[in-house]
Formats: C-alpha cells, sequence, structure tokens
C-alpha cells in the first residue's frame, strides 16, 4: 500500500513543482491541501492545477473567517510589530494552515506532510513546530533541503520542462505571498539593498505618488479591542478586512521596505503591503491611548515585543502566546468606541475619537480651575519627586 503524503499546496512555484517531483522520487499518493486565507485565487483552477500537476487528491479549505478571528484580532489588540515595523502577514497565517494539514492527515491516515519552504526560510521553522505541537510523530518532507534544484531559475526550469504553467518569469522572480492581512515581496532585485523598490511591484496598494489629491475620511469602531464597524455599517470579519484593505489600498497606506532579522540567522529584505491591518493598528492603538491608564499602557508595549517575536518564530501553540493573549485580553476590556482617521498619500493621521470609557477629563486637564487638581499640591510633589537627584548632588559636591 502507498504511502500518503499530505502536501501544503499553494499553486506557486514552489509547490508546482513539488507535485511530480514526490511522484518522481517516492511511492506515494499525493494529498494536496489549499488552504484559503484570502490570497484571492481562482480555487477551482488551483484545484485543477493541481491535479493536473499529478496530485491524487485536492483539499481547498476556507480558513478566511478563522484567520481573521482568532489571528487577526489578536493581532490587533496585541499591536505586535516585528522589529518595530513588520505585521507578521506571513507569520499569523502559518497556524491555522498547520493545524489543517495535521487535521487532514489523520483523515487520511497520512504519515508525511510536505510543504514547499525554502531551506533559508522561516516558513519551514513555523510550519514543522506547528505540525509537531499536535502530532509529533508525523513525519516532514522539505524538499528545498534535499533536492538538486538550487535556485527559482532552477525550479522555473523544472516546471517548463514538465510543462507546469507558471504566473513568475525569470524576470518578475519576486516570492510573494497573499492573505487578507498583507502581501509580501522577496526576492530578485530586492536582493541588493541599492536598489529602490519599483512602484510596480505593488498590488494591494497604490503608490502614494499616484493617489488622488484629496483626503478621505474612515471611522472604525471597536468593541473591546476588536474591530466591528466602518463608518459606521457592521461589517463580517471578512468583510471588515476586504473593505479596510480597499480604503488603505487606495490612499497609499502601510507599505513598509524592511531588512528583518530571520530566525535562521540571516538578515532579508522585505517588501510588504499590509493596507488595511495598518489603518485597524493606527486606529486601535489611538482608542488605547485615551482608555488604557499609563502603567499597562507602558507594559502592554513590552509584551507587544515579545508577542512580535513568539509569531514570528513560529510559537504560536504555546503557553508563553496563550499567557499573553490572557493579558492583553484584559487591557481591551474598556478599548471600545470609534476612531476617525484622516487618510492622506499615504500618511495616517487621528480626526476624533469617541469612548465611552476615556481616561481623559477635560475639567482636570485644562489650564483652568479644577476640583480635583490644585496648582499648589504639584510644589510637594515636585519636591518629593526630585529628592534622590538632590541627595545624589549634595553628596558629590560633598566630595
Amino acid at each position: 500500500m502507498k504511502e500518503k503524503v499530505v502536501l501544503a499546496y499553494s499553486g506557486g512555484l514552489d509547490t508546482s513543482i513539488i507535485v511530480p517531483w514526490l511522484k518522481e522520487n517516492y511511492d506515494c499518493e499525493v494529498i494536496a491541501v489549499c488552504a484559503d486565507v484570502g490570497q484571492g485565487d481562482d480555487m477551482e483552477e488551483v484545484k485543477q492545477k493541481a491535479m493536473a500537476s499529478g496530485a491524487d487528491k485536492i483539499y481547498v479549505e476556507d480558513l478566511k473567517e478563522e484567520f481573521v478571528t482568532e489571528y487577526l484580532y489578536k493581532a490587533i489588540k496585541s499591536g505586535a510589530k516585528y522589529e518595530g515595523k513588520y505585521m507578521l502577514g506571513t507569520s499569523f497565517a502559518r497556524p491555522s494552515i498547520a493545524k489543517r494539514l495535521v487535521e487532514i492527515a489523520h483523515k487520511e491516515g497520512a504519515n508525511y506532510i510536505c510543504h514547499g519552504c525554502t531551506g533559508k526560510g522561516n516558513d519551514q521553522v513555523r510550519f514543522e513546530t506547528g505540525i509537531a505541537s499536535f502530532d509529533p510523530a508525523i513525519k516532514i518532507i522539505a524538499p528545498w533541503r534535499i533536492w538538486d534544484i538550487k535556485s527559482r531559475e532552477d525550479a522555473i526550469d523544472y516546471a517548463e520542462k514538465r510543462g507546469i504553467p507558471l504566473t513568475v518569469t525569470k524576470e518578475k522572480i519576486y516570492s510573494r505571498d497573499k492573505n487578507l492581512w498583507h502581501l509580501s515581496h522577496e526576492g530578485g532585485d530586492l536582493e541588493n539593498p541599492k536598489n529602490e523598490h519599483k512602484k510596480d511591484l505593488y498590488q494591494m496598494t497604490i503608490h502614494p505618488e499616484d493617489v488622488e489629491d484629496k483626503p478621505e475620511y474612515v471611522k472604525v469602531y471597536f468593541e473591546q479591542g476588536i474591530p466591528t464597524k466602518i463608518n459606521g455599517k457592521a461589517l463580517s470579519p471578512v468583510e471588515l478586512m476586504e473593505e479596510c484593505n480597499a480604503i488603505g489600498g487606495r490612499n497609499g497606506i502601510g507599505v513598509i521596505d524592511i531588512f528583518e532579522n530571520r530566525l535562521v540567522g540571516m538578515k532579508s529584505r522585505g517588501v510588504y503591503e499590509t493596507p488595511g491591518g495598518t489603518l485597524l493598528y493606527a486606529a486601535h492603538e489611538e482608542l488605547e491611548r485615551l482608555t488604557i491608564d499609563k502603567q499597562t499602557a507602558h507594559f502592554k508595549q513590552i509584551v507587544a515585543i515579545k508577542y512580535s517575536e513568539l509569531v514570528y518564530d513560529g510559537l504560536w501553540f504555546t503557553e508563553l502566546r496563550e499567557a499573553l493573549d490572557a493579558f492583553i485580553d484584559v487591557t481591551q476590556k474598556n478599548v471600545t468606541g470609534s476612531v476617525k482617521l484622516k487618510l492622506y498619500k499615504g500618511n495616517i493621521m487621528v480626526a476624533s475619537i469617541d469612548t465611552p470609557n476615556a481616561l481623559y477629563d477635560e475639567g482636570i486637564s485644562s489650564f483652568g480651575a479644577s476640583e480635583l487638581y490644585d496648582h499648589k499640591d504639584s510644589e510637594g510633589f515636585i519636591k518629593l519627586f526630585s529628592l534622590p537627584y538632590k541627595i545624589k548632588a549634595m553628596v558629590k559636591n560633598k566630595k
């Protein structure tokens, strides 16, 4: 009886050639699994391509709503950005895909899971750590770590010899990953840090230089840190993300060009488009400024750094991540209200914030008189606050 191999299949360059490669090198049945996390592909075409490439069976799994509610909502509430910039679009998608791969492997009685991640990338770690978190007995096949193909150019040659249709060419050889949260671009001329990335790279976003010369306002409503309405309209989780992507995209919002420190030890360059996510992060952050106290807000910034590292490193299915989520959820109890943003040629400005839970009180914070604050009180406070530094100066002066 042939062994069954579950293949994480996208229909892109790498996974398209893996199907025939598995057939040529293993006596196995190939069960392709395409996880739809909002990449926008024609799934019927993906099915046909997988079967034409030699797959014995294909699953197309709609994970879009799960991706938003179980992962992206947590992203927004956490405020996590890897190394201060990257909003972790690829990283947040991998745990849900890994989980579903294991579920299908169990259903099919497969002992192997195969992925198309390169031996230099982070995704191999994210997939394999996620898979091991559910079933450590499943064996992994990672072709990029064992086959003779050494480059994307070699991979294109391999595909062309076997008549596999491709969208990538040797001229436009970027490695891309798209989902509801973002679109990443890596490789090609981006590998030289002297090269400015090109305008025609963008697919989700209009370049700020080409955006219409007028601002657009958008109002985002949050309920305990979770976005539920855009411009007063309640939307489903997937619809809300799509609407935010459309609004952010047409205003040139959310493109970064970053050299990041990969988990495997090297630096790499990525251009990331995250139009809707950037919009939601900005609105959420401003609402937090008005509803979370100082000590909690400052500690949450530290948590966001650790959270981003866990997600980036593929450590989603860990007790630490769950514990951090528990802390974050407590901080979000009062993060309810609406934020109006003004978008203009790639810039985001705050127009207004409306919340019943504001910790700001105009009567106290204004320059006028206040029952709760007497200007004279500050004198004693400053004397106590500055006392350690007075003592230090006195000791220094004696010497």
